[in-house]
């Protein structure tokens, strides 16, 4: 298992084992590598390939067909399985992936959480000589991240492949490691060895480093109280009746009616694929409903100007990448600001550890996934917007990542700002929540406020 900070080159790590850096991804590599008797960076790529298997830390952009079962038939046409044996697998793998009954479904149009599970199954059917997995469970449901641990247990108890796993959620992944791997922010080891032995030696350090430990906190963050009695807050957002459908025959949501006042911390709950995306992108007028209405603040947000839109609701996207617009992180940050927003931004930068000296010339594309959400972050929060939605914001942070996250939402919801924050983390909707919302195949199962919440 490989840990460390964010930025700290546990992805680079894991694209270099693939053969992809320096080969598809410009770098300087330096010293020796062998993975499966192969130097990756010297063999053809059809041999690395065929012992090594790679799930990117964003899903989506390793899905190559149109149509679930033909994506993952994709590698096992290339490496020439016959046709029995290809369909035989693939069934088999869709079933372990827990996407049966999706074979037909187009790929860009299933959740974060599914196109996780569907570039697994791609990459595990071929079962490879190596696995290298970079943050596999972070879009996985509860349960979905279980079953997948589970699997690993399995896989790992053959011995017939490596699996180099890059995760936070390090209780359920720690007790599977033969061997830990701990980077520091520099990328320098801070120690290699067995999990319990680089625990004891330096546990310390790892935590001061930022990363997550198989232990209780010391102390948790939790936001300050509501700031208004939500029976005399002001609505801020409203949908009545609404349905959505990507596809004719398969509605993403039904019937949803809700309220959102200012002031409310609300977590979208549920499975893979129940909708929290969805209804969140309806919210911030990123999609128009089939049927029914979303008012915000008693406006149609999807037929208000850009300008308008932007500093009345901020949209987190689970892939930070979809929202941005410019070559550099200082003019990504910058876009479409006015004075005053601007002179904010080096604070902001600096609290959210990508601090402008250091991070402005940097092309947002080659930020690591924990410091791309960082940005997408910003580039919301910089705008003060009255209605916050973030999807998955947790993913790819280390503890430091996630305790800045708080603070900074601490700062910012002091104004009455409306956060809906659609996610898998427990321990996020523990820490944040004052009201949780569960969804199921698109329907509203669930709806509770959280007595006493802090």
């Amino acid at each position: 298992m490989v840990v460390g900070p964010s930025g700290s080159g546990k992805s680079s790590l894991g694209l270099a084992l693939a053969g992809l850096i320096p080969r598809d991804i410009p770098g300087e590599v330096r010293g020796e590598l062998c993975v499966a008797g192969l130097d990756p960076r010297a063999a053809e790529s059809g041999a690395v390939a065929a012992q090594v298997g790679l799930v990117f830390q964003d899903p989506g952009s390793q899905l190559v067909l149109e149509r679930v079962e033909d994506d993952v038939a994709f590698g096992l046409e290339n490496r020439a399985w016959q046709r029995a044996d290809m369909l035989a697998r693939v069934t088999e793998v869709i079933d372990e992936a827990g996407l049966t009954g999706l074979e037909r479904r187009r790929s860009n149009r299933l959740s974060g959480g599914q196109q996780q599970r569907l570039a697994l199954a791609g990459v595990l059917a071929p079962r490879p000589a190596v696995l290298v997995l970079d943050e596999p469970t972070s879009n996985l449901d509860p349960a979905g991240a279980a079953a997948f641990f589970a699997r690993l247990t399995r896989l790992r108890a053959d011995r017939s492949t490596t699996i180099v796993l890059v995760e936070h959620r390090v209780d359920a992944a720690w007790p599977l490691a033969d061997l830990v791997l701990a980077l520091g922010p520099d990328g320098v080891p801070i120690d290699v060895g067995a999990p319990d032995e680089v625990l004891g030696r330096s546990g310390e350090r790892m935590a001061g480093a930022g990363i997550w430990l198989p232990r209780p906190e010391a102390s948790r963050l939790r936001l300050p109280g509501r700031l208004a009695s939500l029976a005399a807050a002001r609505p801020t957002v409203r949908a009545a009746n609404v349905g959505f459908a990507y596809e004719h025959g398969a509605p993403a949501l039904v019937d949803i009616d809700l309220t959102f006042s200012e002031g409310e911390r609300v977590a979208l709950v549920g499975a893979n694929g129940s909708g929290k995306s969805t209804l969140g992108r309806l919210l911030v007028g990123l999609l128009r409903p089939m049927s029914g209405e979303v008012r915000l603040e008693g406006v149609d947000p999807s037929h208000l100007p850009a300008t308008d839109l932007a500093r009345r609701a901020g949209y987190v996207f689970q892939d930070p990448e979809a929202g941005f617009l410019t070559d550099t992180v200082a003019d990504e940050i910058a876009l479409g600001l006015g004075p005053a927003e601007r002179a904010e931004v080096p604070g902001l930068m600096a609290r959210l550890r990508l601090p402008l000296e250091a991070f402005g010339p940097r092309s947002p594309y080659r930020l690591s996934g924990g410091e791309a959400r960082r940005l997408s972050l910003a580039c919301a929060l910089i705008r003060r917007p009255r209605l916050l939605v973030l999807d998955e914001p947790t993913f790819g942070q280390d503890r430091l990542g996630y305790e800045g996250l708080l603070e900074i939402l601490r700062a910012r919801l002091q104004g009455g700002v409306c956060l809906v924050i659609a996610t898998h983390d427990e321990r996020l909707v523990s820490d944040i929540a004052t009201r949780v919302v569960r969804l199921d195949g698109g329907r509203i199962v669930d709806d509770q406020t959280i007595e006493g919440a802090a």
